[in-house]
């Protein structure tokens, strides 16, 4: 792919990023190129295995409040290396392709499961304010979450192994905050 930036910045259509939130976000997406650097954090955790298959499930904000952990950022508002974006054109499985064009769904997952695998690093997740201003997205609507837990683990069958890596870091400008 024959980009002239290194940089690629993927947001949703419905999202609102103030400019000093994004010039923070790629100040820290320039001190970590090969991550995926955004605003939106998910989890992840084994919730069983049976019969030697392990079978995982998504995590959403409230899953991230509460532990302080998160191994995805979503695409909607993050900075990721333009070789990922050609990674994810032209070499990832078709199956994957074809999977989030038939659920018009997961392409968060497969592109952070597809840098997950490509570094073995976690992402970083930026404090920053950021606007979403749709309120009828496809996470609003029902079996959202039995959707994503299926599309995870439809995709980790492909990967063969479990690339997401869980962290509690968070990138934090110190200009904006009192108290360290």
């Amino acid at each position: 792919m024959d980009l002239r930036t290194d940089a690629i910045f993927s947001i949703d259509d419905d999202v609102l990023v103030p400019c000093s939130t994004l010039d923070f976000a790629f100040t820290v997406w320039q001190s970590a190129p090969s991550s995926m650097v955004g605003f939106v954090p998910r989890m992840h955790w084994l919730d069983m295995e049976k019969d030697g298959l392990a079978y995982y499930k998504y995590g959403g904000w409230w899953s991230v409040w509460w532990t302080g952990s998160y191994s995805m950022v979503l695409s909607k508002a993050a900075f990721f290396h333009k070789m990922y974006l050609d990674l994810y054109t032209y070499k990832m499985p078709s199956s994957i392709h074809d999977y989030v064009t038939k659920e018009r769904n997961c392409e968060d997952i497969a592109m952070s499961l597809l840098v997950a695998n490509a570094t073995g690093a976690p992402p970083i997740w930026v404090k920053g304010r950021i606007y979403e201003i749709g309120s009828s997205g496809i996470s609003s609507l029902q079996g959202h979450s039995n959707t994503r837990n299926k599309c995870l683990n439809d995709f980790l069958s492909l990967y063969g192994v479990m690339p997401l890596v869980a962290t509690n870091a968070k990138a934090v400008d110190a200009r904006s905050e009192w108290f360290w």
